[in-house]
């Protein structure tokens, strides 16, 4: 009779064995492991952000917003008036530029305008190009301060 027993419907007086209990101690135990694994919030701030040896550059700004300074007759003869003209990156801006002056040259502008010139269509017999876009910077100084450009002219 082993077979039906097998088959037959069990009395609900019998309660069923509970093992969910088990499950849950093994629950708690691997959460357990893993808070031990994770480094706290106080040590990841101990971490250095920037590896140490890494130097920094002495004029990181001048050397992306400055290219060159742009020296032709009409410059020189700005340069009476203590504006200096140079060629900068297309995405600098007033601030980038007057901070790069003033690492660079050790002045401190008192303007900074700016003039965008589009490239030109160009050609070489059938060849057709368009050369690239500039931005140009009209630095004005105070009064008493001058940069000296020309010297390695």
């Amino acid at each position: 009779m082993g077979i039906l027993d097998r088959f037959k419907k069990k009395s609900p007086t019998q309660p069923a064995p509970r093992q969910p209990e088990r499950k849950i101690e093994a629950v708690e135990k691997k959460t357990a492991e893993v808070k031990k694994a994770e480094p706290k919030k106080a040590e990841l701030k101990k971490t250095p952000v920037r590896p140490t040896h890494v130097a920094k550059k002495k004029h990181p700004e001048s050397e992306r917003s400055i290219i060159k300074p742009i020296i032709t007759e009409k410059a020189t003869n700005l340069g009476a008036d203590r504006k200096y003209i140079f060629e900068v990156a297309t995405g600098a801006n007033r601030i980038e530029i007057a901070k790069a002056v003033e690492s660079l040259y050790g002045v401190q502008p008192l303007k900074v305008n700016i003039i965008r010139q589009g490239g030109k269509q160009i050609r070489y017999g059938r060849a057709e190009g368009r050369t690239k876009d500039r931005k140009k910077a009209i630095v004005t100084l105070r009064e008493g301060e001058s940069i000296k450009i020309q010297d390695g002219v």
